[in-house]
């Protein structure tokens, strides 16, 4: 038991930590993410688009926003109610010399995703690229465990919203000239995930989902990819697993930690520029170094 002890300690990255609520608050989380890396060059690879961003409030959709303003784009950012958090990445953007429009809206409406497509619209007048990041997740031992509740939860946020959203913003950006759709999966779409099995499921249809649509896509020239994270540290994490597990968060993978935000979200960056302009229907994979079969 004593060495047990000491491996667990060995393991351990960060404090012990939890959040009650999803999708949880960037603020109280100890370290707190790095959304920038602030010796990478400016290359201007966006600059004078627009990209709409789910869970822009935090986490990855906020190293997103943040890295999409750095290279010359205004964002819009989709939150469903961390208000505080969607206000300090608005301040974070526009820091950056770049507009941020942010909108709470709760992506499971298909009335609210047209909603605000439409806002965005009015605000910048055109719509380069989407990123359909938001996501939920709530662990369960077993199937028997999930609830009808959850389910429906769990695909209506995960995967229905991204039919909402890009059916609602393809429109504009058919007029675009350099569209692209960027969607977030998982690692746990290609390895599964016991205790995340719904949530998994998701993971799966949206590497599907992206496949499909980069193919139907292709005529219009709209790029359709995705990114499938390992443990990147955001408040998803804390809001979801136990105290205990949080601390040792990412030190399974071959790097031996888990991924800051902005080191996911140069991903986004690369596929949503013209340096992937002969790139669709693919997945990047920043998940600290293991080998999935994608």
């Amino acid at each position: 038991m004593a060495n047990q002890s000491k491996d667990n300690e060995k393991k351990a990255l960060r404090p012990a930590q939890e959040q009650e609520h999803q999708p949880g608050r960037e603020g109280e989380m100890r370290p707190t993410p790095h959304s920038e890396n602030s010796e990478l060059k400016v290359s201007g690879r966006l600059a004078g688009r627009v990209a709409l961003i789910t869970g822009g409030d935090s986490g990855i959709g906020r190293a997103v926003a943040m890295s999409f303003a750095r290279e010359g784009a205004d964002v819009a950012i989709i939150y469903l109610e961390e208000e505080e958090d969607a206000r300090e990445t608005a301040r974070l953007v526009e820091q950056k010399g770049r507009r941020c429009l942010f909108h709470r809206c709760d992506i499971r409406v298909k009335s609210r995703c047209e909603d605000a497509v439409a806002t965005t619209m009015e605000a910048f007048g055109k719509l380069d690229i989407l990123v359909n990041n938001a996501a939920e997740q709530h662990p369960q031992p077993c199937i028997t465990d999930i609830s009808e509740d959850q389910l429906e939860k769990t695909f209506q946020t995960n995967i229905f919203a991204l039919f909402y959203l890009t059916s609602a913003a393809l429109p504009h950006l058919e007029s675009s000239e350099h569209p692209a759709v960027v969607n977030t999966t998982s690692v746990t779409a290609y390895r599964g995930s016991p205790e995340l099995l719904d949530y998994s499921a998701t993971k799966g249809a949206i590497v599907a989902f992206t496949r499909s649509l980069a193919g139907q896509l292709a005529k219009k020239k709209i790029r359709v990819n995705a990114v499938a994270p390992g443990p990147i540290w955001t408040p998803l994490i804390p809001a979801t697993f136990p105290a205990e597990k949080v601390a040792t968060f990412g030190s399974d993978v071959p790097l031996g930690r888990a991924g800051e935000p902005w080191e996911c979200a140069e991903c986004f960056v690369s596929l949503a520029s013209a340096a992937a302009s002969y790139i669709t229907g693919q997945v990047l994979h920043p998940n600290g170094g293991e080998i999935i079969n994608g």
